[in-house]
């Protein structure tokens, strides 16, 4: 164990810093050497733990799917009621993306691309398990009446997805991604009305 984490852990740095680098960033324009200028090693020593540039930002949306995945589960796990879980859910993927900004180029840049690539194909297992999740809670929350009975689970989970990356796009074209914290509680407001809930 001991000979394998260094090498995990400089992995982890080299994801890290290829995300850091994508908020002020387009992910096309990120080359290794800056990935490895900007953790203070060699472009050679980048390759020792990536074989190419594809290869980072396969693990870089590994990393995103498994984060805002637990971030998302935390959050309706610790809430009382599935309406409070939506309302968890909602803000924790709001501060996810505060505290990591080039997440969205990442995706975003991801989706453009016409050939099906393994990280694209790591970004829509992204959406296939945050919509499960929200699927779930929205059942649970049309069962307990505390959503609309006749709310479309599926266009629910479509809208409350849609509204989250219309302020991610604010965002980044604003360049203030901390906007979007006050922005998300009146939206939210909106959304909860528009699928029966109580506010």
């Amino acid at each position: 164990m001991q000979t394998r984490l260094p090498t995990e852990h400089r992995q982890a740095e080299i994801v890290a810093a290829a995300l850091q680098l994508a908020s002020a960033s387009s992910p096309a324009l990120i080359t290794t050497g800056d990935i490895a200028e900007a953790i203070g090693v060699t472009q050679g020593a980048v390759f020792k733990h990536f074989p190419t540039k594809d290869a980072i930002w396969l693990a870089a949306m590994r990393w995103v799917r498994e984060a805002l995945l637990q971030a998302l589960q935390d959050a309706a796990a610790q809430a009382g009621t599935p309406r409070e879980a939506l309302a968890a859910m909602f803000q924790a993927h709001v501060e996810f993306v505060i505290a990591h900004p080039g997440v969205p180029r990442f995706i975003f840049h991801e989706l453009q691309q016409p050939a099906d690539s393994a990280a694209k194909l790591e970004v829509r297992a992204v959406l296939q398990g945050y919509r499960k999740l929200l699927l779930a809670v929205l059942g649970q929350a049309v069962a307990q009446r505390q959503i609309g009975a006749d709310v479309d689970p599926e266009a629910a989970a479509t809208g409350f997805i849609g509204l989250i990356q219309g302020l991610v796009m604010q965002s980044m074209l604003g360049g203030r991604p901390a906007a979007m914290r006050q922005a998300s509680g009146p939206v939210f407001a909106l959304y909860l009305r528009g699928i029966g809930g109580a506010v």
